[in-house]
């Protein structure tokens, strides 16, 4: 995390047994070279506490969370292809362009195509059994370990 007066890490909510969402973990962490993004697990409390506080489902795994500002009043939450847009803004350099040029695509639209991703992201990519580790050095940037 920053400093005391900055803002807090954005933080991603991914579901830890989903192959394609670990893939998205490992993408971020490779191209956060500031290293301003957390992350923690849609099946750990953590996710359950801070989703509750956004009246979203905790047991709903088909969705990826950007929480921002987290423990803050202005706390706010970013769900789908909205969350996408905003951890690649977040990466920034040429995948804030692409951030950008996303926004563009109307939002229906876009929560269509990530909805469907969803519903057979196991089917395509794969599942793991329990939620994986992260290499020693990007535990610190895990919540729910």
């Amino acid at each position: 995390m920053s400093r005391a007066t900055d803002a807090p890490s954005p933080i991603l909510l991914y579901d830890g047994v989903c192959a394609l969402c670990n893939r998205l973990v490992q993408f971020s962490l490779a191209r956060d070279v500031n290293r301003r993004l957390r992350f923690a697990s849609l099946q750990g409390d953590f996710a359950a506490r801070v989703l509750r506080r956004h009246g979203l489902n905790p047991l709903d795994l088909d969705t990826l969370c950007l929480v921002e500002d987290c423990g803050r009043a202005g706390e706010r939450i970013s769900v789908r292809s909205d969350a996408v847009i905003s951890v690649l803004r977040q990466i920034g350099g040429p995948w804030g362009v692409t951030a950008v040029l996303l926004r563009i695509i109307p939002k229906w639209f876009r929560d269509w195509g990530y909805k469907s991703m969803a519903r057979n992201r196991y089917r395509i990519f794969g599942r793991s059994e329990t939620c994986l580790l992260p290499e020693a050095r990007y535990r610190d940037r895990f919540l729910d370990l």
